[in-house]
């Protein structure tokens, strides 16, 4: 699914113009739109397709709740930096209680240093196997205090709505959408041995017909070397990056 890369062309930056902002707006919104009907309103029926369809269009939107956040640590929601922080904390606190102010020089870090020691998502041992690097990039980045928080809003959902659909619609995205952020996000691109010019120590996803599996996979995010390259790219235009080469 991933290769070498082959350098892209560079996309000029652009200016936001309220995109970004909206794109943001229509994540969040549709987040908690959807949790909202999923958990007040809709009695699943175990038996048919439909509430494991409806499992994984939340853990998509889990996942861009975080790209949304993601994109705010570059400075890509709102040229405002109070309203791109503030979007991107809102965002990344609604993705099981991340701390945006927390995260941000951790990423910073990743970018800067990317497949060293001093890479807080890089794994020392060559090419690990996929769980001991989740285990240990969850130790970078999970924190005690969302555990307790998580639990904490946990017993207070299940007091007002199904305990099933506050595990189906709820905690099992989160927890899906973690795994989705890590493996083609860090671990497919990063892994392995990179060849001495690529700088980026990243690979990229390939160029499915009108990129939707980049889409649906990770909103663009497979697209890394392209990131890595040119992180002034909202996740929205990274498509543009990887259609230049």
């Amino acid at each position: 699914m991933l290769r070498s890369v082959v350098l892209p062309a560079k996309v000029a930056p652009k200016p936001l113009a309220g995109k970004g902002v909206l794109a943001a707006g229509l994540i969040i919104t549709a987040w908690a739109s959807l949790l909202t009907y999923l958990l007040a309103f809709y009695q699943p029926d175990w038996h048919s397709p439909a509430p494991y369809l409806l499992v994984l269009l939340q853990t998509h939107l889990y996942t861009g709740l975080y790209i949304t956040g993601h994109d705010a640590m570059h400075g890509v929601v709102s040229h405002d930096k109070r309203l791109n922080n503030a979007i991107g904390t809102v965002a990344t606190l609604l993705f099981a209680y991340n701390w945006f102010p927390g995260q941000l020089p951790k990423h910073h870090r990743h970018h800067h240093h990317v497949g060293t020691q001093d890479d807080p998502d890089y794994h020392p041992e060559g090419q690990p196997g996929f769980l001991p690097w989740l285990l240990r990039f969850a130790w970078n980045y999970v924190t005690w205090w969302q555990v307790l928080l998580m639990a904490a809003t946990y017993n207070v959902l299940k007091i007002w709505f199904p305990q099933a659909n506050v595990i189906a619609f709820w905690m099992v995205p989160a927890v899906l959408a973690t795994l989705q952020l890590f493996f083609f996000g860090t671990y497919l691109p990063h892994r392995g041995e990179h060849d001495e010019d690529n700088h980026h120590k990243s690979r990229s996803q390939r160029q499915w017909p009108l990129h939707a599996w980049a889409f649906v996979s990770c909103y663009f995010f497979g697209y890394h070397y392209e990131h890595h390259d040119q992180p002034y790219l909202p996740w929205w235009r990274l498509w543009q990056a990887k259609s230049q080469i």
